[in-house]
């Protein structure tokens, strides 16, 4: 199933309760991923090299067809107008913590959500694998930065 950017963002916010003005991200160290499948998460490679132009063209992915900045907002600081409806509130993709995620923890939450957190799948139905990973290499550029 497809939808808009508007609709997409819709679903999430109201899929998930409302507790604005009191939600909190969540630990960015607790696993996402179910324990029988971390081996095989963390076993996965990025086959996107990071450079500049494949991150900006994460970039443009996450602000555009991905979505992502409805809940994570157009820089990734958990910020989006979708995201503020949710509890816990979306990622920040600037927390220096979430270096010590693998890129195959970030494709498995992309490619099946987050329980208990707003995050939905988003892999195949909204971007490609290729995508994915150009979108993820965005997100990492962002752990540095303030």
């Amino acid at each position: 199933m497809k939808f808009g950017r508007i609709g997409l963002a819709m679903l999430v916010a109201t899929a998930f309760s409302v507790n604005i003005g009191s939600a909190a991200e969540k630990d960015p160290l607790a696993p996402r991923v179910p324990a029988d499948q971390m081996a095989a998460a963390k076993a996965w490679k990025n086959p996107m090299k990071a450079t500049p132009d494949n991150i900006a063209k994460g970039k443009e992915i996450f602000n555009g067809k991905g979505t992502c900045f409805t809940c994570h907002g157009n820089e990734g600081r958990g910020d989006g107008p979708a995201g503020a409806a949710l509890d816990p509130t979306p990622r920040n993709f600037h927390n220096p913590k979430l270096k010590g995620k693998t890129d195959g923890e970030f494709a498995w939450v992309i490619k099946n959500g987050s329980p208990g957190t707003g995050m939905i799948s988003y892999v195949p139905g909204v971007i490609s694998e290729e995508e994915m990973a150009l979108v993820i290499l965005f997100e990492r550029s962002l752990h540095d930065q303030p």
